[in-house]
């Protein structure tokens, strides 16, 4: 087997522009990330809500200095919200200034059917850039399951077929992200054209690290707490387990609160964990008296 050319070992020097940017990114989604960007594949990041999968695509945009287009999944969506719509409005006016003028039919379609009456969506837009950019699909299992069929074109080839034009190759190749929170099982097909990774919930070490870049202002000690009680608090049985992002809400809460030791003040500690857990059932069901326990286990 010959050896991996320079690009493909230098995954550690992607890694560590994540870092400089405020991503902290394990060795393992950096090396995915990087097989990624090297074949011009997409990279399709599962994992929890919350551990930083729609980050890295912003992260991504600006360490190539370009711009992030997103396209935010939902049940129903479909062409028309993903890729193209013609302008209707703008077509039925254009017909009937051309009934005025006597233009014949076959004109009038020519002319109401080209690319100054489309509406580029974010899949369409992101194969027309001249620079590449960065193209998130976030939550794509949310969508339906008819719409992984009008992405498999675009991951495969790049292009896009529009019936009354035809089909429009890609400017430059998007460096595509999808994000999925396992609401639903994804087809084989999108999977195959993808290039994965499974992201978890930070380790100890991890979210230190994560909370010392974020915030330099917290002392290592209270630093320390939080990510033990929030470590903590991912093992509960909660509806929604906080993310790194509520773990930097609440450090940034605490320190507002002049709190230097989560110790210090049982009922303002509890007070602020509105940061933290986000449904009344989750809130009810940590206590003060868990909260305190939670606590001693945070050292």
């Amino acid at each position: 087997m010959p050896p991996l050319s320079h690009s493909f070992m230098n995954w550690q020097t992607l890694q560590t522009n994540l870092a400089v940017e405020g991503y902290i990114a394990s060795a393992e989604l950096a090396m995915a990330v990087h097989i990624a960007l090297n074949l011009e594949r997409p990279i399709l990041l599962e994992g929890e809500a919350g551990v930083g999968k729609t980050q890295i695509a912003k992260t991504l945009a600006t360490i190539h200095d370009t711009e992030l287009i997103r396209l935010q999944c939902y049940e129903g969506l479909d062409a028309a919200a993903a890729i193209y719509e013609w302008n209707y409005q703008r077509q039925l006016l254009s017909i009937r200034a051309s009934a005025d003028t006597g233009t014949q039919l076959e004109d009038i379609e020519t002319r109401i059917f080209s690319s100054a009456y489309l509406m580029e969506r974010p899949l369409l837009r992101a194969i027309k850039q001249a620079k590449p950019p960065v193209l998130l699909i976030d939550e794509i299992d949310r969508a339906d399951e008819e719409f992984e069929a009008y992405l498999l074109e675009l991951l495969s080839d790049f292009q896009v077929t529009i019936p009354e034009i035809g089909t429009i190759h890609a400017t430059s190749k998007p460096i595509v992200v999808l994000t999925a929170n396992g609401t639903r099982d994804l087809s084989d097909a999108l999977r195959r054209r993808c290039i994965y990774n499974y992201v978890p919930y930070p380790d100890r070490a991890s979210e230190m690290a994560i909370l010392g870049t974020r915030h330099p202002n917290i002392g290592p000690e209270l630093a320390a707490q939080i990510v033990g009680f929030v470590q903590s608090l991912r093992k509960e049985d909660l509806e929604k387990k906080p993310g790194i992002a509520e773990t930097l809400d609440w450090a940034a809460a605490l320190a507002g609160l002049g709190i230097n030791d989560i110790t210090s003040d049982p009922v303002l500690l509890q007070a602020s964990l509105v940061c933290l857990l986000k449904t009344e059932a989750d809130q009810a069901s940590i206590p003060s008296e868990v909260a305190q326990r939670l606590v001693g286990g945070a050292g």
